[in-house]
């Protein structure tokens, strides 16, 4: 399995360095550069592109104006020197948020997750047929000017951000005016329980249990004190072998 990128930026020593990161690594392949935006529309019309790496600052449209026009991009990795974009980045459900000068470890990171996701994604689609979706539970949330629906089963956890909340799914991060406490009331009766004042989990996603954590695929949640007994009666219940 093979990622097929595009770099995306209007600094050649950046754009060259992203190019070596990713000639280290086995599972990136490069397809294409460009300098803007406008040379990554052409692109996408000619080629087939599953990963993105996309700068903010750039001629002719910026890389956050490209996300908010264009519909059904593969998955995207921002690469900026500007970290105050972070949070309207995450808003168009990108994979990772690069601050520049970026070193390979970090690169690495981002694309490591850029792989887990696609490879997850494949699997799901693989799995559920058109119809299969009109039996699985499901919500929509508000993003901004669009309505997300989120399918329960593709949650992996729940994470309060003062006014908002962040959704992480198995296809990405949404972010929605919402309390937290609605949320909890909304997902009662299904798998999820509230394991820290700032976080809900999908119990069929949890991996381990491991001192004041729960470990989720790719993710670690902490667990508060005032939770951990519940969370270790709920999710172990009677799935635990003893002697």
């Amino acid at each position: 399995m093979n990622l097929a990128c595009a770099v995306i930026d209007d600094e050649p020593l950046a754009r060259e360095c992203m190019v070596n990161y990713l000639r280290e690594i086995d599972f990136l392949e490069l397809a294409a550069t460009g300098n803007n935006p406008v040379e990554l529309s052409r692109i996408l019309s000619e080629e087939k592109i599953d990963l993105i790496f996309l700068d903010i600052q750039m001629p002719v449209m910026n890389g956050i104006e490209f996300l908010k026009l264009t519909r059904d991009l593969p998955m995207v990795i921002i690469t900026t020197a500007y970290p105050n974009y972070a949070l309207e980045g995450f808003q168009f459900d990108v994979i990772d948020y690069l601050v520049k000068p970026i070193t390979f470890n970090r690169f690495f990171k981002a694309v490591s997750k850029a792989k887990d996701f696609y490879l997850l994604k494949n699997r799901n689609s693989d799995k559920v047929s058109p119809q299969d979706n009109f039996d699985r539970h499901y919500f929509f949330i508000r993003c901004e000017s669009r309505y997300e629906r989120i399918f329960l089963d593709e949650i992996l956890y729940i994470e309060a951000m003062q006014n908002y909340i962040s959704i992480v799914t198995v296809k990405g991060k949404f972010i929605t005016l919402l309390s937290m406490k609605n949320v909890e009331q909304n997902l009662a009766g299904h798998s999820f329980i509230r394991v820290h004042k700032s976080y809900i989990v999908s119990i069929p996603k949890i991996q381990t249990i491991e001192n004041n954590e729960v470990v989720l695929p790719n993710h670690r949640i902490p667990v508060s004190r005032n939770y951990k007994e519940e969370v270790l009666g709920k999710v172990l219940s009677n799935k635990l072998w003893t002697r």
